[in-house]
């Protein structure tokens, strides 16, 4: 076996541009179907293609021939999670923390320099097809055989098929309880199956799309701190080999082998000394004796294992013991692994921003077969995805009609010469030009019936009195469409030309078309239910031409005691007209504040229907909707809160002055008024989450300082930010301000932001928070002060307060999965620094009390919604692996041991 580490396959800081510019995580690799190159995703948020041959070859990599660094690829916003080559290497899949799937294409005219740095492209790839779907960090995408479909899976819980032909979603699956973070196929294409942090493998029949299995025992002990839960799928289809399982309740890391059909799990893979990352087999079938015939006794498998204990093994099935084991290749864990497509090549990426690569000749993997005994083999399942949608294919067809699309042609492997190199190059066969499709509307290709399949939302075609046209091939029609998506894919808004009368008795003529929700008789008659009778929904919404600011309205300021000394907030303008749009609806909350009779109008809107409308006595000048509530807030300080239906869920509040803010979340309603005084409500429960606070203090405290914004977190705690570069809150416990973060922890700081140093990405309320103060930072950006000369213990001390004042926070703000998280970043800074007294204070408080007292309270079994010994076996873990807690991670990991053998 050959090892080598090219030191020159990196990502790195592009705004660094010193030679020691520092190494960023790389997060996937993975090698095309033809072996000339790899493709790497990483921190930097960029995609980078490069050659093998350097790296395999040392006479190639002295000579620079070919070129080390083909391609760099620019269009994700946020770290590439995972980069997967097609089978056929016609196309690049990559997700990031983007919450965007991508889709690369080869581009013959898009090579030359990168835009922003030095770097040349010695070939072009260009963004195909941005799939959005997912609403969170996607973490794994895996083709299926015959490139048939593409899965990707993210951190919102969801998995979702794309077609892997027309890049259009067919299924999304939700039935995950947590993060989900790797997903893999079945060599037959029967199965998929993916892994998650609900500590659960799930297998779906591709038939339907139903939940064939679901394995939970290996993973009942496992942590949840791993970056990836990455399994693979055996190339004859018996096994898959799961990552991050435990035996012997969960002091023992394994990988899970779970079989086909029984999906037990009887088979192990011990012998690494932390959380298994990573699983990926061999594309090979194996045979143990290769001059026995092939059948089911004669095969075995070759997989490799990548761990948090930074080693790499490889198992042959056929043998209790692995064939190696390379023991800290790397800085820190493994992330991806990748074999060659002729599986004598191994690809390791890792978060140290290295990668790693083993060779091995035919003899070292005793019984490698090639690949038309895997296709002889899995032939007798008898199984076949089904076939491309009409007019697409992968293959060259030599079909006059319909033409290929250039976006989509086909490639093919041609040889050329680089800088005297012959070396292999993808090429893109152009196609005859676009073919452009025009589609005549009408109700029956817009409106899915009982005689046709329903039309995914990326198809649909909206209603309109002008004929649509599109570009590239004619969509096919629902018949020619051997899946077609669940009804949550085909919710494609059907535009209405009719108002929809808001009065009983009333004939409604529909001219042809009806909303896709509407109810009818069973025999399609004359007559027809109509829609209940709302109060304004015989008008239709007009929003005015020109909005103007009122300056002639004089009405009664209001008159009390909530004006504190030299506290004054400015107001919103008083204008002619206001709305606000509700997040992820067309409901609309608007007001008419008119100069002319004094009057103001409040309405209600969803699409183009008036829902309900109400006067006030005094204008508008601010509004505030969410899917529990509206609310409307006036110039004498007034405000005025309703149901979704127009009903007021209370009677008008009284502030004492108008409020200069108005925000909300789900149930929760804060109003920061002009006076100083903040209120927040649950209006649900028609209470109020504190009693009324002065900001008096806090704007006393600094001069010239104002707020700049104010927001709820979902748990209803009020956030306001201050243009001081503070963020405060209110403890309703501690009767108290407190700062949630702010410009101190950005520039002093080595958690700022924590995305980069994290074990696991979660975006939550206080990730937001923080980047929200970065963003909107009125003075100069929130960088670390790196030149200024601090004391000795300045970083850790910083660092550390930074990280025990952001777990209150998010204690504060009930934000489970962050204060998981955090405590895991905290414990790895504390044994990093050696930290013994807070080792044990932290492992005290989240193990409660070990002996009962009569008197004593008991402690609460979760902590921020976290079962405390379950974060805290997690804990431990860390403790134990580092060089100056070791003896107290594992001391304790046998006394909570003992603990829960007792309870249970």
């Amino acid at each position: 076996m050959h090892f080598t580490k090219p030191a020159w396959v990196m990502h790195n800081d592009s705004s660094k541009t010193d030679a020691n510019a520092k190494r960023l995580s790389i997060f996937s690799v993975h090698v095309h179907p033809d072996g000339s190159r790899i493709a790497t995703g990483g921190l930097d948020a960029k995609i980078r293609i490069w050659s093998t041959k350097p790296i395999l070859n040392p006479a190639s990599e002295a000579s620079g021939r070919p070129p080390k660094s083909l391609c760099t690829l620019t269009m994700h916003t946020g770290p590439v999670l995972v980069v997967r080559w097609a089978h056929n290497g016609r196309w690049l899949a990559s997700g990031s923390d983007d919450e965007i799937v991508m889709i690369w294409d080869l581009d013959p005219n898009a090579r030359g320099k990168v835009w922003g740095s030095d770097e040349i492209n010695v070939e072009g790839w260009k963004p195909l097809k941005r799939l959005p779907g997912h609403e969170s960090d996607v973490t794994d995408v895996a083709w299926s055989p015959g490139d048939r479909y593409l899965a990707s899976v993210a951190l919102d819980s969801k998995v979702i098929i794309w077609d892997g032909y027309t890049l259009e979603g067919v299924r999304k699956l939700d039935q995950h309880q947590g993060f989900v973070k790797g997903v893999c196929w079945d060599p037959v294409g029967e199965f998929l199956a993916t892994q998650s942090d609900d500590k659960t493998v799930k297998i779906w029949r591709t038939s339907d799309w139903g939940l064939e299995a679901e394995i939970s025992k290996p993973f009942e002990d496992s942590p949840g701190s791993t970056f990836f839960r990455r399994l693979s799928w055996s190339p004859d289809g018996a096994h898959i080999t799961t990552s991050n399982a435990t035996n012997n309740k969960g002091f023992v890391f394994i990988a899970a082998v779970i079989t086909r059909n029984t999906w037990t799990s009887d088979i192990s893979l011990v012998g690494h000394e932390n959380t298994v990352e990573v699983a990926s087999y061999n594309p090979h079938i194996f045979l143990r004796n290769p001059a026995a015939p092939v059948s089911t006794s004669n095969i075995c498998s070759v997989v490799a294992l990548g761990a948090d204990d930074r080693s790499v093994s490889v198992w042959q099935t056929k043998s209790a013991r692995p064939l190696i084991v390379a023991k800290e290749v790397f800085d820190r864990q493994i992330m991806d692994l990748s074999w060659s497509s002729d599986g004598l090549t191994l690809y390791a990426a890792s978060s140290d921003g290295t990668i790693a690569v083993f060779h091995f000749t035919p003899e070292e993997l005793e019984g490698i077969s090639p690949t038309s005994v895997q296709e002889q083999y899995l032939s007798k399942f008898g199984f076949a995805l089904p076939p491309p949608p009409h007019g697409y294919s992968h293959q060259d067809t030599n079909q006059p009609t319909p033409p290929p699309s250039p976006s989509r042609a086909n490639i093919e492997v041609t040889k050329a010469i680089i800088d005297g190199e012959q070396v292999n190059q993808l090429v893109a066969r152009r196609g005859k030009p676009k073919k452009r499709v025009t589609l005549m509307p009408n109700a029956s290709t817009a409106i899915p019936t009982s005689s046709t399949a329903p039309i995914p939302a990326s198809r649909a075609y909206a209603s309109s009195s002008k004929p649509t046209t599109t570009t590239g091939f004619g969509f096919p029609r629902p018949k020619e469409q051997p899946y077609e998506p669940p009804h949550s894919w085909a919710g494609a808004a059907m535009e209405l030309d009719v108002p929809i009368n808001a009065f009983a008795g009333e004939s409604v003529s529909t001219k042809g078309k009806r909303k896709a929700s509407a109810m009818e008789s069973p025999d399609d008659g004359p007559e027809r239910p109509v829609r209940g009778r709302t109060m304004g929904g015989d008008r239709k919404p007009e929003v005015p031409a020109t909005v103007k600011q009122l300056g002639g309205w004089s009405i009664p300021q209001p008159t009390g005691s909530s004006h504190h000394a030299g506290v004054v907030l400015p107001t919103p303008p008083l204008l002619s007209y206001l709305k606000y749009q509700m997040e992820d609806s067309d409901a609309v909350l608007d007001a008419r504040n008119s100069e002319d009779d004094h009057t103001t109008e409040i309405s209600f809107v969803t699409g183009t229907q008036v829902q309900w409308l109400d006067y006030l006595p005094s204008p508008a000048i601010a509004l505030k909707a969410t899917p529990s509530f509206c609310a409307a807030a006036s110039q004498d300080g007034t405000l005025h809160v309703y149901s979704p239906t127009g009903r007021r869920l209370f009677s008008p509040l009284s502030l004492g002055s108008p409020v200069a803010f108005l925000e909300g979340n789900k149930h929760t309603l804060l109003a920061i008024t002009s006076g100083g005084q903040v209120y927040c409500w649950n209006v649900k429960r028609q209470k109020a989450n504190f009693a009324p606070i002065s900001i008096a203090p806090l704007l006393s405290s600094s001069p010239n300082t104002t707020i700049l914004s104010a927001t709820v977190s979902p748990n209803g705690t009020p956030l306001i930010h201050f243009s001081n570069d503070v963020i405060y809150s209110y403890d309703p416990n501690l009767l108290s301000f407190i700062k949630v973060t702010e410009r101190w922890w950005a520039e002093n700081s080595d958690a700022w932001h924590g995305r980069a140093r994290a074990p696991a990405s979660v975006k939550g309320i206080m990730t937001q928070t923080e980047y929200g103060l970065s963003a909107n930072a009125p003075g100069a950006p929130l960088e670390p002060l790196i030149d200024v000369p601090r004391p000795q213990w300045w970083s850790p001390a910083i660092t550390l307060g930074h990280l025990e004042s952001k777990l209150h926070a998010i204690k504060l703000m009930e934000s489970t999965a962050e204060y998981r998280q955090v405590v895991l970043l905290y414990s790895k800074k504390i044994a990093d620094e050696g930290f013994r007294s807070k080792a044990e204070e932290l492992i005290k408080e989240l193990f409660g009390p070990v002996y009962w007292k009569p008197g004593r309270e008991e402690a609460p079994a979760t902590i921020c919604g976290v079962p405390r010994r379950d974060l805290l076996k997690d804990v431990l873990a860390i403790f134990a692996r580092s060089k100056t807690l070791a003896r107290l991670g594992m001391d304790w990991q046998e006394i909570l041991k003992k603990a829960n053998a007792e309870e249970v």
